[in-house]
């Protein structure tokens, strides 16, 4: 259950991300309420899974869930543009993340 929180708390964080880019320097109200929304979750979420697990482990997998996520939104939405090379360390990120995970014995 634990890791599901912190999984859900790094949705949120992808949500807040793309949220903020939507709401255009805060100028749309809609997507300005729900990246603060998205943040106030984040958080949320992620508090309720350091309660069980260490920050040593929590922390780094909610921000790669974050960066990972925040990356295919960017690459789908937002058609950015992404080198070969930079997918390889994508791709390095998601085995650091399910690394971290496997061997912290939690």
């Amino acid at each position: 259950m634990t890791w599901l929180l912190l999984f859900i708390a790094g949705i949120f964080e992808v949500a807040w991300a793309t949220t903020m880019k939507l709401s255009q320097g805060f100028s749309h109200l809609g997507y300005s309420l729900a990246t603060v929304l998205g943040m106030i979750l984040s958080f949320l979420f992620l508090e309720l899974a350091v309660k069980h697990l260490p920050l040593s482990l929590a922390y780094p997998i909610w921000t790669g869930i974050g960066v990972v996520g925040s990356i295919i939104v960017g690459v789908v939405l937002f058609k950015d543009q992404l080198s070969l090379l930079t997918w390889g360390f994508v791709v390095l990120l998601i085995i650091g993340i399910i690394g971290i995970k496997v061997t912290s014995g939690h």
